[in-house]
This record gives structure tokens, C-alpha cells and sequence, in this order.
């Protein structure tokens, strides 16, 4: 079992460097943005499920095999109030190792989500005092400024958020495709996939894959609220209009947010080709495939 768990961990450190690089510098994502991130997602789970498993498997790995028969055994030692005399110091190390990791990454996220919906409230609040509702859009306000700015909060009582300078600078047209956008995250609930990747971030920013994940979905999901608002209205007209908001604020200016915004751009203008019916299917057997791989490890 132990060669069983050193192989399960190396396959969490591929998956959280190496492999999470390679897929942020994939171009095949842009033709596939909901099968990336379901990939994306699974290569976060399986990773986390992998370094977890592997410590409980070489931990456990004197009482019994496979590691869920161990576990009773552990537990009844526990129990009874003595630490199994099987486990020396290195299968301890592995066990407090493993509690250790788990409670980290849960606290983590726990932390991000709490904070997360701190703050959204207080935006909420701050919006509900200052924009004023748009009688014809339901749920959505206007904020007086000159800025043209369109986003949307999400949560139970969600809001879609344009400024005055967005009806301003667009023309209707436009307006409707910048908020079947907005619509689009607050549908598929974006928010909930791009916090874990958040949280995993925070947890280690020194791992470069982790931090090219959570670029890289945030990327993905734009480009899916794309495609979303681009059946829904014109794509010219909603490229026209991300280009007249995004030369109008400050951050047109990072060369960061230009580049991410020249994508979409190029996406709405030219649209790239989908991907073949079978390559998709494979895409997302694939990502049921990454997270199976530990699961099965552990169990079998």
C-alpha cells in the first residue's frame, strides 16, 4: 500500500503544478469553456483528494488493507483510548499530516466564503442606499457615475449593477447584451465555481499551478457569460461594448486586463470553432477520470 500511496501523491503534485500550467496555456479551452472548467474543477478536487489520501493510506497502511478496513481498526483504537502499537513515527507523522492538511484547506475555504459573503453584503447595503432602482430591468440598479461600470452581485437577493455612464456610452442594444452577460453569471452561479479556486489560492500562492488555476477559470467563466449573452443578443454589438467600457475605466490600462479583454474580443469577433461532439465527450470523461483515480486508489 505504501507504493500505492506514494503514487497517488505524486499524481496530486502533477495535478497541482505541471498539469495546471500546461492547461492555463491551453488553447482548447476557448472552444470548450463549460468542459474546461468542469476539468478545471476536477483537477482541483482530485489534487486535494490525492494529497489527502495518500498520507491516510500509508498511514493506515499496518492495520489492514484497503484503507477504509483500516479505518474501523483505527477507530475503535482510538476509542479505547491507546494509539494502534502498528503505527510507528512515520505512519503518525502521515496521520496528524493528513488531519493537518484537511482542516487547512476547509478552514480556508470556510474563511474566503465567510469573508466573501461579509462583503457582499456590505456592497449590498452601500448599493441599495446609493443606485437607484431601474424600473426596467427588475433587479437591477443604476449608480450615478460618470465611469461606465456594469457587474453583477450575486447571492439570494442578487443585483445587476450599471452606471450612468454605461446608458450614456452605449446605445440600447449594447446595454442589453452587457446585462444578458451579467445575467449569465448570476444564472450559473460563477460565483460558487470560482471561489474554491480562490480559497486554494490563498492556501498556497507559492505554488505557481495554483495560482495560474484561479487566473484561468476566472478567464473561462467570462468566456462563458460571453457565449451565453452572444445567443441572446448581437456579438458584435457586446464586443462593441466591452471595448467602449473597457477604453473608458482605469484598468484599460494593465496590460493584464488588455490581454484577457483582447481574447474575448477576438472570441466574439471571430468565433472559434467548437469542439468536436466526441473530443467534448472525451473532455468530460476525462474530468470524471481525474477525480475517480484517487477514489478508486483508496477504496480498492
Amino acid at each position: 500500500m505504501e507504493l500505492v500511496a506514494l503514487g497517488v501523491l505524486a499524481f496530486g503534485v502533477v495535478l497541482a503544478e505541471p498539469a495546471s500550467r500546461a492547461l492555463a496555456k491551453a488553447r482548447w479551452p476557448e472552444r470548450d469553456p463549460v468542459g474546461a472548467l468542469l476539468v478545471w474543477q476536477a483537477v482541483g478536487l482530485a489534487g486535494g483528494l490525492a494529497l489527502l489520501s495518500s498520507a491516510v493510506m500509508y498511514g493506515v497502511a499496518p492495520l489492514a488493507s484497503p484503507p477504509p478496513a483500516a479505518l474501523p481498526v483505527l477507530a475503535r483504537s482510538l476509542a479505547a483510548g491507546h494509539w494502534p502499537a502498528q503505527l510507528g513515527v512515520p505512519q503518525t507523522i502521515a496521520l496528524l499530516v493528513a488531519v493537518a492538511l484537511a482542516l487547512w484547506l476547509l478552514g480556508v475555504l470556510a474563511v474566503v466564503a465567510l469573508r466573501t459573503l461579509r462583503a457582499r453584503a456590505r456592497h449590498r447595503e452601500l448599493l441599495d442606499l446609493l443606485a437607484t432602482p431601474w424600473p426596467a430591468v427588475p433587479g437591477a440598479r443604476v449608480l450615478d457615475h460618470p465611469v461606465p461600470v456594469a457587474y453583477c452581485l450575486p447571492g439570494l437577493r442578487s443585483r445587476l449593477v450599471v452606471s450612468a455612464g454605461v446608458l450614456d456610452a452605449l446605445d440600447v442594444p449594447e446595454v442589453w447584451a452587457v446585462l444578458a452577460h451579467e445575467r449569465a453569471h448570476l444564472r450559473e452561479r460563477h460565483d460558487l465555481v470560482v471561489l474554491p479556486f480562490v480559497a486554494w489560492g490563498a492556501t498556497a500562492p507559492f505554488v505557481r499551478g495554483m495560482v495560474c488555476a484561479q487566473l484561468a477559470v476566472a478567464a473561462l467563466i467570462e468566456m462563458r457569460a460571453d457565449d451565453v449573452a452572444a445567443r441572446r443578443a448581437n456579438p458584435r454589438q457586446l464586443a462593441d461594448a466591452l471595448m467602449s467600457m473597457s477604453d473608458a475605466t482605469p484598468a484599460g490600462v494593465l496590460s493584464s486586463f488588455t490581454a484577457a479583454r483582447d481574447r474575448r474580443l477576438a472570441r466574439l469577433i471571430d468565433p472559434p470553432s467548437p469542439l468536436p461532439l466526441t473530443l467534448r465527450v472525451l473532455v468530460r470523461a476525462a474530468a470524471v477520470t481525474l477525480v475517480a483515480v484517487p477514489v478508486a486508489a483508496f477504496v480498492l
